[in-house]
């Protein structure tokens, strides 16, 4: 089996991190990383700028190809490699780059119904770096609707257990889906 990079996208509450670790962790590859975007943007000491406000665009670029130029790294030596982050169509380029040099990149996006999405988010411990409120969590989730050529990537993880979307996805995967 030849290694991946495989994106899991989605709104805040989507399961995006739990799934790339579980994911990652059952990697049928012999080295496998996660990479967790969020991670990217505390690497900011001076000029941080919360990553939802609209003139953030410029910074979130760079952690986006940031963590991009990680991601193909780890791959180049020899990881299966799993990134969890909010990543939407508009912050593509740098991962088809990398599928432009022959690397199998997939691109997967969780979308619970917006109840659940916003449920997980506010039930769960908040992460000091992103204080979301519910009207950010229901901007989000927006956001990530209506994705054109991306519709066909998108997982409706509602009423899933993590082990079941995953089931879902590595199923689909093996069927060759959700490249870039």
């Amino acid at each position: 089996m030849s290694a991946r990079i495989i994106i899991i996208s989605g709104p805040p509450g989507a399961g995006k991190t739990t799934l790339a670790r579980l994911l990652s962790e059952d990697s049928a590859h012999e080295k496998a990383a996660n990479i967790h975007l969020d991670d990217f943007w505390q690497y900011i000491s001076k000029g941080y700028i919360e990553p939802w406000l609209s003139e953030s665009g410029k910074q979130n670029k760079t952690v986006v190809e940031a963590a991009a130029d990680s991601a193909e790294r780890f791959y180049k030596g020899g990881y299966e490699v799993f990134v969890d982050g909010l990543i939407g169509p508009w912050f593509i380029e740098p991962w088809r780059r990398i599928a432009g040099k022959g690397t199998d990149v997939r691109y997967i996006i969780l979308r619970p119904d917006e109840e659940t999405t916003v449920m997980r988010a506010t039930t769960r411990k908040q992460n000091d770096y992103f204080p979301l409120s519910v009207q950010i969590i229901k901007d989000l989730w927006d956001d990530m609707n209506n994705l054109g050529e991306f519709e066909p990537h998108v997982v409706n993880t509602s009423g899933q257990t993590i082990e079941e979307s995953a089931a879902v996805i590595q199923k689909m995967m093996d069927g060759n889906n959700f490249r870039i």
